[in-house]
């Protein structure tokens, strides 16, 4: 194996990582920054107040994205083991 070999599955490994990530991070970001608009607005300081919509905003995002994300790291995997027999040569 060679030091290219690695970081070329380093470098698969991390983009699938972000790629799988994604989404719920950014829809995270987006309800974080609707909710600190709200409580700018209304002058409402309560902390309690952010964690629950990024809470279920995440668990949509999971919900919704899980069979493609599913498929994603299925398909880094499958690739990762099919060229395993090049990789040990």
């Amino acid at each position: 194996m060679t030091p290219e070999m690695v970081l070329d599955i380093g470098q698969q490994a991390l983009t699938t990582t972000l790629l799988v990530s994604a989404p719920m991070l950014v829809l995270s970001l987006v309800v974080g920054l609707a909710v600190s608009i709200f409580q700018a607005v209304t002058q409402i300081n309560e902390m309690t107040l952010t964690f629950i919509p990024k809470i279920l905003a995440v668990a949509a995002a999971l919900l919704f994205f899980f069979p493609w994300m599913t498929e994603t790291i299925v398909s880094y995997t499958a690739q990762v083991f099919q060229n395993l027999p090049a990789m040990i040569r």
